[in-house]
């Protein structure tokens, strides 16, 4: 997989937005289009974890990641969770590739079911159809049977299963330090060159 041009990028309710949020950030500075999907829930959890009061209206929502980013014209897009004709909903138009972070249990439990309830589901059904790179962030734990189960039936699809699991072997000193660990390796994945955390068997950050 080369680098992609083009990610979708959707925020649910699972706890972890700051990996989502962070991703968003290195992915436009990376130069890489983002489209952005959000549902309701993710509103809450960005309240509650990080004290943001994340914008209701695409619109609104695009103009506050454009000015965080510093995206440049045509680089983002937010699309609304009814938005059936934004590119993500037709397999004629997709991203090149879509990370779901954090996923919540009932976003992926509608993925495996192949259920398009929403843009999201939809969005994520189209790259399993379509065989783009799909990475799910599943914050939950412990995780039941079910939840398994159905990680197990997305993998043998070939979507990623990432769950945010920093390691400790890099020393990490600050929150963000082990956020950017999980964020790093969603991007090892996409194939998106970052520094964002040291590689192993190489020097550290000074």
């Amino acid at each position: 997989m080369q680098t992609p041009q083009t990610v979708t990028v959707a925020l649910t309710g699972a706890s972890g937005l700051p990996y989502g949020l962070r991703l968003i950030d290195t992915l436009i500075g990376a130069g890489v289009r983002v489209w952005v999907l959000y549902s309701q829930a993710a509103q809450i959890v960005a309240k509650q974890e990080m004290d943001l009061q994340l914008p209701s209206r695409p619109a609104e929502f695009a103009q506050w990641l454009q000015q965080r980013t510093a995206a440049t014209e045509g680089q983002l897009a937010v699309f609304g969770r009814e938005e059936w004709f934004a590119p993500v909903a037709s397999g004629s138009n997709p991203a090149d590739a879509m990370v779901v972070c954090p996923c919540s249990m009932g976003t992926l439990a509608a993925i495996a079911q192949g259920m398009s309830d929403n843009l999201i589901e939809r969005a994520a059904d189209v790259s399993i159809k379509e065989g783009r790179k799909l990475i799910l962030v599943p914050r939950e734990t412990p995780f039941s049977v079910i939840h398994l189960e159905n990680m197990l039936k997305l993998a043998r699809l070939g979507v990623v299963i990432l769950p945010p699991s920093p390691g400790f072997y890099t020393h990490p000193s600050t929150i963000e330090d082990m956020v950017d660990f999980v964020v790093a390796r969603i991007l090892d994945q996409l194939r998106v060159p970052n520094s964002l955390m040291p590689r192993w068997g190489e020097p550290g950050k000074e």
